[in-house]
């Protein structure tokens, strides 16, 4: 299978190279022809991997981003040089997979590249049957990013995913905030102090639309927990 790669880059310098080391590498490189509405040329496509640039017109990567996820969980990487720690917060809470710093070097965007394929639809990709996580009929599907409570299915980015994972997992102890910072994210250094206070809140907006409030307790200074509340 040749695995077709979305550039959305207006700089056409550097998303001509890209496409050219793409194509040389196997996969199939197609370059955004319009920054109008991403999403027409993307449903059109159906590719396998977005690279995305933060500064486009009209809209920003952030946005095309999370219009993205509403619809596939395929691998996102930001390439911007924008490099502060709240643009990759920003990028990585929009739904993104990864974020390159420009400038940056093109082997090492391939190598990117190579592993979140290899991650989702090879080596590293779920095989046979499906792994479930589930407490008392809240059910999450890792592979699928979807949870599924009473009947309702709704599909949730990976980093809530993460954390929801880790709460069913432990239920009823108490986790750590650090801990649960460690599993969504590689790089401490860069990390804003508020990051896993908006993630764990969407995760609770996301248990909220199920029909479960309070899904999550905070304890403070210690962590958070699951709240079986249903």
């Amino acid at each position: 299978m040749k695995y077709k790669i979305y550039i959305v880059e207006d700089d056409s310098s550097i998303s001509n190279l890209l496409k050219e080391y793409i194509n040389k590498y196997g996969f199939d490189g197609r370059i955004a022809d319009s920054f109008e509405d991403i999403m027409i040329e993307f449903n059109e496509y159906n590719p396998n991997l977005v690279l995305l640039d933060v500064n486009l017109p009209k809209f920003d990567g952030f946005y095309w981003c999370r219009k993205i996820r509403q619809q596939s969980k395929i691998p996102i990487i930001f390439i911007s040089a924008r490099d502060s720690g709240m643009d990759q917060v920003m990028a990585l809470e929009s739904g993104a997979d990864d974020y390159i710093t420009k400038p940056f070097y093109y082997d090492v965007a391939i190598a990117k590249i190579k592993s979140q394929i290899r991650r989702a639809f090879g080596d590293y990709a779920a095989k046979g049957e499906e792994r479930t996580v589930e407490i008392e009929g809240l059910k999450f599907y890792p592979e699928r990013s979807e949870i599924k409570f009473k009947g309702e299915l709704l599909i949730i980015t990976k980093r809530e995913g993460i954390l929801l994972e880790c709460l069913i997992e432990k239920y009823p102890k108490v986790i750590s905030r650090d801990l649960l910072l460690e599993k969504i994210w590689d790089d401490l250094e860069f990390v804003e102090e508020n990051t896993l206070s908006v993630n764990i809140s969407r995760v609770r907006k996301r248990l909220q639309v199920l029909g479960i409030d309070n899904g999550i307790e905070t304890i403070r200074g210690t962590g958070y927990r699951l709240n079986k509340t249903w």
